[in-house]
């Protein structure tokens, strides 16, 4: 079982920054691919980054320029930091913990984006 506990949401004027922060446990994430995914009211969970154990990263169209996906394996840690933030950036976040047949999620930080 693998327990991950985000932080860094809350309200943010538009055009503010944001830094996500997902620790997770246990000794299998340094060769897991982690992500951050998101789900407005109403809305779908949907893809906002990705990144691999080797560190190759995957962005969703809307947030391409604007988010950085990293990770630090010393720390257990993924970041997303978030600029240039925009009201529809408003949602909870979600992190991902992905290793074969393993799938592991958060319970959420939320972020909202006030105009």
């Amino acid at each position: 079982q693998v327990q991950l506990v985000e932080s860094g949401g809350g309200l943010v004027q538009a055009g503010g920054s944001l830094r996500l922060s997902c620790t997770a446990s246990g000794s299998a994430f340094s060769i897991a691919a982690m992500g951050w995914y998101r789900q407005a009211s109403g809305e779908q969970r949907e893809l906002v980054a990705t990144i691999t154990s080797g560190g190759r990263t995957n962005y969703a169209d809307s947030v391409k320029g604007r988010f950085t996906i990293s990770r630090d394996n010393a720390k257990n840690t993924v970041y997303l930091q978030m600029n240039s933030l925009k009201p529809e950036d408003t949602a909870v976040y979600y992190c991902n913990f992905a290793l074969a047949t393993l799938n592991y999620w958060g319970r959420g930080t939320q972020v909202t984006v006030s105009s």
